[in-house]
């Protein structure tokens, strides 16, 4: 077990499935204590917690919709009051849809940056808040290759990540020396079947392959194991797909 991470707290929203999943169990064999958020995935997220659990740590579920600032405060508060204390926080939860740009709608552009983008952010404030009182912590907030490269049919959701980098750098830079605030961005990682889209974004990638939840995961747990010093910074975990 990591000396670094054993018996830390570490919530990780949207810990349910795929890459939150992954992240969670990373944590939980590194010896963390980690609370598992979901928002509908309840199966999912009580399966993901009994996995995290299963080496004798407690892994509790807490429901949240993180639309709502209220839930939001509301989580903080029940992990908070679960476990006495919060080290860490992992930002995953995410939406991703697609649209030709002038057919967006408001409540399409809603839906994408009510959890993207501003959750992320009152994520993060509630984390802060909890942190500061107890010496400070460690934040990683999940971006996107999309953050990082324009992508014409998903204008709306590039636009959201790249917010959740530019909000990782700032808030890195309001709370030093405390919390560090640090973002990973995910090129291909697929759960599913490939489509066509995947297939022509791994044929573009210089690894010459898809990447996996379990990368993703390293990545995270290198930034939650650093030191504060390392803050404000953007890794991306795309085999080298951002360097086109």
């Amino acid at each position: 077990m990591s000396e670094q991470l054993a018996g830390k707290v570490v919530l990780v929203t949207g810990a349910a499935r795929r890459i939150g999943r992954s992240i969670a169990l990373a944590l939980a064999a590194e010896g963390a204590r980690v609370a598992i958020h979901y928002s509908a995935s309840e199966t999912e997220a009580r399966a993901t917690a009994a996995e995290c659990g299963s080496g004798g740590h407690d892994a509790p579920v807490f429901r949240a919709n993180l639309e709502s600032v209220v839930e939001i405060r509301r989580l903080f508060d029940e992990v908070a009051a679960h476990f006495g204390r919060l080290d860490g926080l992992v930002n995953n939860a995410a939406r991703f849809t697609q649209f030709d740009p002038l057919e967006i709608e408001e409540a399409d552009w809603d839906y994408i940056h009510s959890v993207n983008l501003k959750s992320v952010f009152f994520c993060c404030q509630a984390a802060a808040r909890v942190m500061m009182p107890a010496g400070g912590g460690h934040i990683v907030n999940i971006s996107s290759l999309g953050a990082l490269q324009p992508w014409a049919r998903h204008a709306h959701y590039c636009a959201s990540k790249a917010g959740v980098v530019m909000l990782t750098k700032s808030l890195a830079k309001a709370w030093a020396p405390k919390i560090s605030v640090n973002s990973v961005a995910p090129g291909v990682i697929p759960f599913d079947k490939y489509d066509a889209r995947i297939e022509r974004l791994v044929a573009a990638t210089p690894a010459g392959r898809a990447g996996r939840g379990e990368e993703v995961a390293e990545a995270v747990l290198m930034f939650l194991k650093s030191s504060r010093f390392t803050t404000g910074q953007v890794v991306a975990v795309d085999g080298g797909l951002s360097l086109r």
